[in-house]
């Protein structure tokens, strides 16, 4: 199975990737988290992009805040899938974030997920795994049914509570 990099502007970003993480290792599927900044360590992100694909990865996840110039850096320097998180700051309230990760140049794409939206990151990345991993395309797919379930359970007992008054 090919590994997920999760790659943070700063530790600062934790708290919000922690989400990633969990959920990815629910699925089972192997990761490796770093902290490389497009701005203050741009010759290490890049040089992690670069050989991301020979490291086994199949997907980068990349979390940063403010000027959030991180997921385009990575996807300028690899083909692989990148998955920017917009992560919250005291600044415009991630706006600023979300911006700069959606707004990528013709040819860079990176695909964006909510401000602070980690645990949709980790699921698009394991979407992504999944397009040749038939096991973890089941465990997404069970992953549905049982939110599936958890609904049609809330709302038979809405009903229920309704009926009742």
């Amino acid at each position: 199975m090919k590994k997920v990099a999760i790659v943070m502007g700063s530790d600062s970003d934790l708290p919000v990737v922690e989400s990633a993480i969990k959920t990815l290792r629910d699925y089972g599927v192997p990761f490796e988290a770093h902290v490389y900044s497009a701005h203050r360590t741009p010759e290490a992100a890049r040089n992690f992009a670069v050989g991301a694909r020979e490291a086994g990865f199949g997907a980068i996840i990349a979390a940063a805040g403010k000027a959030a110039h991180l997921a385009g850096a990575l996807a300028a320097n690899t083909t692989l899938p990148v998955i920017g998180i917009p992560i919250k700051s005291s600044t415009l309230d991630g706006l600023d974030a979300l911006l700069a990760t959606v707004q990528m140049p013709s040819g860079m794409p990176v695909a964006t997920v909510a401000i602070d939206g980690a645990a949709n990151a980790a699921l698009l990345a394991i979407q992504i795994l999944a397009v040749e991993d038939s096991a973890l395309a089941e465990k997404l797919a069970a992953s549905r049914a049982a939110m599936t379930e958890a609904v049609i359970r809330k709302d038979a007992a809405l009903q229920e509570k309704l009926a009742a008054n």
